[in-house]
């Protein structure tokens, strides 16, 4: 990471705190860029927070890494990145030089405060939701996915001890003062109380109605805190485990509960927006914090007690004086989930929209954020060609600004798509007529129609001018993702979740031809400048381009392996960029050929637009960020490696793939590792002995990243490559790398994984892992146990199903095609003898 100028902030910090001049801060959309961005928008979204021992600083772990904020002022000082996917925890070790933070993508980082230096990684969790240091700094304890606690020595990283017990997911340790004991909050609905040095399980606290979200010791270690999903915090006599107080008042769920440092207040975080303060000697009411607009997730005290600092999802923290309430000062910046971005046609705006209630305008130069559009339920958006009306629906990857960028047209999660002005923002229209939701609206290029696309698998035409409905379209059997006009707006596509592509004649309606051949949803499409090219994205894993006058498929783009969320042509119309989880991929339109791959973001990259001029790629991510990418001039092309097949400068599990797709085929064929004329299983295991080497950025594969082979493909080309009579050191490398890649695939246990995402709207995928071969199903219940739905996945063999590939999905859907309402929902994997239920949350 890029730190000169951090370091000398935070010297000078250390010496002369808190009279820190904001003429040595760093732009915060500088930080930490990756490799070929230039600029972040935004800070991504919160989880947990925590005060340095001193109170100077503020941690805050985010969808993007941990960010460290002055307290005092507010200002941003560092973001530390490393982590692979998003943040969950963090702590500061008792002396303030260390950080910990734990993530999605199962590690512990360990950082260095002073200079923001990465010190190591620890392993072992699925996912780790939480992390804390023990009194004395010498030991570290981390909760996770995996049901366990682990210790850590938190010098040298070396794992201690492993606690099991726990029947579920465990979201929060806390040590007590002296450091003897160590309490865990789970999903199963308990805390446990363990002794910190042996490990021993001590006494298991029961009484919550649900997940257990938080725990905490008071500072004299006597009483434990725990916060839950049953909207109560629960007191306890930590010495007896005897239940003291139970404190009701909160609408909403408990996610996170904290003591004052003198022991006399606790502080309470909900999903009700709410923060409440209560005596904690006796359970009495204080006071109630009210300004949030979301969820509040994390609640901390400053070491002197005087401050409390809370998290949200409405992209804030907020500082409230911990004595009356009283509401200090805000940090801002943070964002939701951006699903749409879009350059103003002079190339000096750009737009980002996302789950939340707001759409941003940025100074595309500066990064500085110019406007925030306040009054959306929901996000996407575009504007109108003719530069005077803006349509509000929903827009998951497609927008047009008008020619004088005056104009938006937005999308949203409703049924309704909405018209607006943006200078005045006075609402015009309000189109109404699709039958459930909106995900894709996009102007003709005269701007006089507009198109949507919707989940009631129809499209619709309306006149921009007065809202009046024209025409619907009908066709597809599915829901309706994305839809475009062609340059000159005769042709309107659409690609839709029933795997297909339709071309209609923009002026009458008329279904023209369907494009078939993708065999997953079609999440975007994209008409080239000319006219003459049409590109469609799809889960798949896989961009086609097609002609557009006869239909026919001109070639399939192949590397992404998280399947493909968006599109988007370069003005000049010789380069295609599409987004995929945590990557943007450029292709030449006219050979195929795969230029270069854009890695920074933590998740998926569901909206891509080039700067009217070409020279800028705006990428807009789940994580909540936007990066804004330099594409010319472009790089040098690194010295090609044999092994890297699609030549992206990595070689993984991809190349691999491709070699296996190419087994006996003759001739020039980059898959011919060897070239000694034919593909076959030398060739592969070539690439698999060349893991790790790069022309580029190394990326490290993990469990975490999608695996196209099966368990199945592993083991067949393990025993054809045992079969060739190759001693090569070479060789023999890469039949170790396929004997640990099989390993890695044959999971030890079967097990039911958190649904992705959760909250989620409308759709989500839910993962599992199968330790032997069972007929699959998942049934989705509400609350109070009616069966939503079923999912019956037939017979599966042993493997890991995490991807979107292979992991069950749901539309969100009851047995009826209905969309469910909002709440609390039950899914439960039945793999032969094999039961686990887990919760999720629809968020409308």
């Amino acid at each position: 990471m890029k730190r000169t100028l951090f370091t000398l902030v935070l010297m000078f910090t250390l010496v002369s705190i808190p009279y820190i001049s904001n003429t040595f801060a760093q732009d915060y959309t500088q930080f930490s860029l990756p490799e070929g961005a230039k600029v972040r928008l935004g800070k991504g979204y919160n989880s947990k927070i925590a005060y340095s021992p001193d109170g100077t600083r503020l941690a805050v772990a985010s969808s993007i890494g941990i960010w460290i904020y002055d307290a005092q002022t507010g200002e941003e000082l560092d973001l530390l990145t490393g982590h692979t996917w998003y943040v969950y925890s963090v702590a500061f070790s008792p002396d303030g030089n260390t950080l910990a933070s734990g993530s999605r993508d199962g590690t512990i980082c360990l950082w260095d405060v002073n200079t923001g230096r990465h010190i190591r990684t620890l392993t072992g969790h699925w996912r780790v939701f939480s992390v804390v240091f023990g009194p004395d700094g010498r030991t570290l304890a981390s909760g996770g996915l995996d049901n366990t606690i682990r210790l850590w020595n938190a010098n040298t990283g070396r794992h201690i001890l492993t606690l099991r017990g726990h029947a579920s997911d465990v979201n929060s340790v806390s040590f007590s003062p002296d450091g003897t004991t160590l309490a865990s909050g789970s999903d199963d609905e308990t805390i446990r109380l363990w002794d910190a040095n042996t490990g021993t399980h001590l006494r298991t606290l029961s009484g919550h109605a649900s997940d257990v979200k938080s725990v905490s010791f008071s500072p004299d270690g006597t009483t434990l805190a725990s916060g839950s999903l049953d909207k109560t915090i629960r007191l306890w006599d930590a010495n007896t485990g005897r239940h003291l107080h139970t404190l009701t008042g909160h609408t909403d769920w408990v996610w996170s509960v904290s003591f004052s440092p003198d022991g006399t207040t606790l502080a309470s975080g909900s999903l009700g927006k709410t923060i409440r303060l209560w005596d904690a000697n006796t359970g009495r009411h204080l006071h109630t914090l009210t300004g949030h607009t979301g969820w509040v997730f994390s609640v901390v005290f400053s070491p002197d007690g005087r401050t409390l600092a809370s998290g949200s999802d409405d992209e804030t923290i907020r500082l409230w004086d911990a004595n009356t309430g009283r509401h200090l000062h805000t940090l801002t910046g943070g964002t939701d989930i951006v699903w749409s971005v879009a350059f103003s046609p002079d190339g000096t705006t750009l737009a980002s929209g996302g789950w939340g209630n707001t759409i941003r305008l940025w100074d595309a130069n500066t990064g500085s954020l110019l406007r925030t559009l306040i009054g959306h339920t929901d996000g996407g958006f575009g504007f109108s060609p003719d530069g005077t009306r803006s349509a509000h629906g929903t827009s998951d990857k497609s927008f047009s600004f008008s020619p004088d960028g005056t104009t938006l047209a937005s999308g949203g999660l409703s049924y309704t798509i909405r018209l607006w002005n943006v200078r005045t923002g006075r609402h015009l229209h309000s189109l109404e007529g699709h039958t459930r939701w909106v995900w894709s609206v996009a102007f003709s290029p005269n701007g006089t129609t507009l198109a949507s696309g919707s989940d009631d698998e129809t499209v619709r035409l309306w006149d921009a001018n007065t809202g009046t409905h024209l025409r619907t379209l009908s066709g597809h059997t599915d829901d309706v993702k994305s839809v475009a006009f062609s340059p000159d707006g005769t042709t309107l596509a659409s690609g839709s979740r029933d795997d297909t592509i339709r071309l209609w004649d923009a002026n009458t309606g008329r279904h023209i031809r369907t494009l078939r051949g993708h065999t997953d949803s079609v999440s975007s499409v994209s008409f080239s400048p000319d006219g003459t090219t049409l590109a469609s994205g799809s889960y798949d894993d896989t961009i086609r381009l097609w002609d557009v006058n006869t239909g026919r498929h001109i070639r399939t783009l192949r590397g992404h392996t998280y399947g493909v969320s968006s599109v988007a042509f370069s003005p000049d119309g010789t380069t295609l960029a599409s987004g995929s989880r945590g990557e943007v991929r450029l292709w030449d339109t006219n050979t195929g050929r795969h230029i270069r791959t854009l890695i920074g973001h933590m998740d998926w990259v569901v909206s891509v637009s080039f700067s009217p001029d070409g020279n800028t790629l705006a990428s807009g991510s789940y994580d909540g960020t936007v990066l804004l990418w330099e594409i010319t001039p472009t790089s040098p092309e690194p010295e090609r490696i044999a092994e890297d097949v699609n030549n992206d400068g990595i070689v993984n599990i991809i190349d691999l793939t491709l070699v296996a797709s190419n087994f006996g085929e003759t001739g020039a064929n980059a898959a011919d590792v060897n070239n000694d004329g034919v593909v076959n299983i030398i060739d592969l295991t070539l690439v698999a002995a060349a893991f790790g080497n790069t022309a580029a950025a190394p990326v490290v594969w993990s469990r975490d990243s999608e695996i196209p082979p099966t368990r199945a493909d592993v083991e067949a080309w393990l025993r054809e490559a045992r079969q060739v009579n190759l001693t090569d050191p070479a060789f023999q490398r890469g039949l170790l790398m396929l004997e640990q890649l099989l390993a890695t695939l044959t999971p030890k246990e079967t097990v039911l994984l958190p649904n992705y995402p959760n909250p989620f709207n409308p759709e989500t995928w839910v993962p599992y892992q199968l330790a032997a071969p069972a007929d699959v199903s998942i049934s989705i219940y509400t609350a109070d146990g009616k069966l939503v739905r079923r999912l019956e996945l037939g017979h599966q063999p042993v493997g890991i199903y995490e991807s979107r590939s292979r992991a069950a999905y749901w539309d969100g859907k009851n047995a009826l095609g209905e969309p469910v309402a909002s709440g609390v929902y039950f899914y439960t994997l039945t793999a032969g003898n094999f039961t686990a239920t887990r919760k999720m949350l629809i968020k409308k």
